[in-house]
């Protein structure tokens, strides 16, 4: 078997999409409520997030979208569906604020990362705030002009 390289942050899977779509205002810390398979399905790094969104349902802090793929040496019998609703474990001090800020500033949850954290999968949410389209374009400006002036800061080095 080929040799994993170890990873110091232990990040599982990046939401690359979020930071493009939203302002980030807050990050937090959730916990996952996940099945046997799907924690299996982690470890084989088979996550995706891009089309996650996290919902607030009847109290309960939801992920919906994100699809985790069973490793192939899985029975089939025992996965029930790849892309469920997984339920997000949060503590109701956390839920009330999460809840305020949605309903009455207009804040969107989105899912950021996920993460081995003392060997649990943990899910940061992003408190976020969409972006307009010349927002984003401003951005992509921004993130082009920082690598031009590194490749120049780069070449000068070189020069000297």
């Amino acid at each position: 078997m080929g040799q994993r390289t170890k990873n110091t942050e232990n990040i599982i899977a990046v939401n690359k999409k979020a930071t493009y779509d939203y302002f980030i205002l807050e990050k937090i810390e959730a916990g996952i409520v996940l099945e046997g398979w799907e924690v299996k399905g982690i470890r084989d790094l088979k996550v995706q997030l891009k089309e996650a969104y996290v919902k607030i349902n009847k109290g309960d802090v939801i992920l919906i979208g994100s699809n985790i793929t069973p490793p192939p040496y899985i029975n089939n019998n025992t996965i029930k569906n790849s892309s469920r609703t997984r339920k997000l474990l949060l503590n109701q001090k956390e839920i009330n604020v999460l809840v305020g800020k949605v309903q009455k500033e207009g804040l969107t949850l989105v899912p950021l990362s996920l993460y081995w954290k003392n060997n649990k999968v943990k899910l940061k949410i992003g408190l976020a705030k969409g972006k307009k389209k010349f927002d984003k374009r401003q951005s992509e400006k921004n993130k082009d002009w920082a690598i031009e002036k590194n490749r120049i800061a780069k070449t000068k080095l070189k020069n000297n």
